[in-house]
């Protein structure tokens, strides 16, 4: 696998409008341990979001919980003027209290000023994709959603999606606004929300998985092993790859702060796995 690019030939169109290509980044990485403060080597990380745009990546995930907000000061920081193909999707919904600590806040009043914290900080007038980070169990998901559909009426948000829902959630949501992504946890040991993807996939809804290797699972382990050893590449790769065969509205999102490592993701776009494989990976048994 020698062609780091992307593959042009794997793209979505988010909104039946955005077109990306599958395999994006995930910028939450790009900050310090527990996803808390500023990154250890900040010129790292904005030479990792320079080279990511370099080698073809057009949609960029982030957060204005990463840091929290040290992602999106980033990615301003690097990329800005941005390319007139670059999709920034940020998400609100999350407040921070220390490394790894996540509460939810998905109250209209937090969701404003989330909202235009990001809007901000991106040095954006839109945001290309907003989506809600978390249902709040504590405020109706109705008004979540009201505040959505006003901000987007504003001309704040560009397109919404949703993160960890259901397919009830999904449906519940669109008497608001059109969901045009929703990113769950998924990966090939992981499909617990198999049900929602193949809804998306019904409904031409982007679906971004995150966590795309469950380590976790061993069983599933020797198996992306035995792959991987086969055609020379890393367990992630054969992950990776796996996720973006699986299902053409799979938008891909790995992370990193290191840019070997986010050239290794991108080159998983490359690899062939043979039939064989695949039955081999669709037969590893999810957590």
């Amino acid at each position: 696998m020698n062609n780091t690019t992307i593959s042009v030939e794997k793209t979505f169109a988010i909104g039946g409008e955005l077109t990306v290509n599958r395999m994006g980044y995930g910028a939450m990485r790009i900050t310090g341990k527990g996803i808390w403060g500023p990154p250890k080597d900040e010129d790292e990380a904005v030479r990792v979001l320079k080279k990511a745009v370099e080698l073809g990546v057009n949609f960029i995930d982030t957060a204005d919980s990463y840091g929290p907000f040290i992602s999106e000061e980033l990615i301003a920081e690097a990329l800005f003027p941005y390319p007139d193909d670059l999709v920034i999707a940020t998400k609100g919904g999350l407040l921070r209290t220390g490394p790894d600590e996540w509460p939810v806040n998905a109250h209209p009043a937090h969701l404003q000023k989330a909202l235009d914290g990001s809007l901000k900080r991106l040095k954006l007038d839109q945001i290309p994709l907003y989506q809600l980070h978390r249902i709040d169990p504590i405020v109706p998901a109705e008004d979540s959603f009201e505040f959505l559909q006003k901000a987007q009426d504003e001309g704040k948000i560009r397109h919404i999606g949703l993160s960890e829902v259901d397919v009830e959630t999904i449906k519940k949501a669109q008497d608001f606004f059109e969901v045009v992504s929703v990113q769950n946890m998924y990966s090939v040991d992981n499909r617990k929300w198999e049900q929602v993807l193949q809804y998306c996939k019904a409904h031409n809804i982007a679906f971004i998985p995150w966590f795309p290797l469950n380590a976790g699972n061993v069983s599933s382990q020797s198996v992306l092993k035995q792959i991987a050893e086969k055609h020379s590449v890393t367990v992630h790769q054969v992950a990776l790859n796996w996720l973006l065969n699986h299902a053409d509205n799979i938008l891909l999102i790995p992370g990193t702060s290191k840019v070997d490592h986010l050239e290794e993701n991108l080159q998983s776009v490359s690899l062939e796995l043979s039939g064989e494989d695949v039955t081999l990976l669709n037969s590893i048994s999810p957590q």
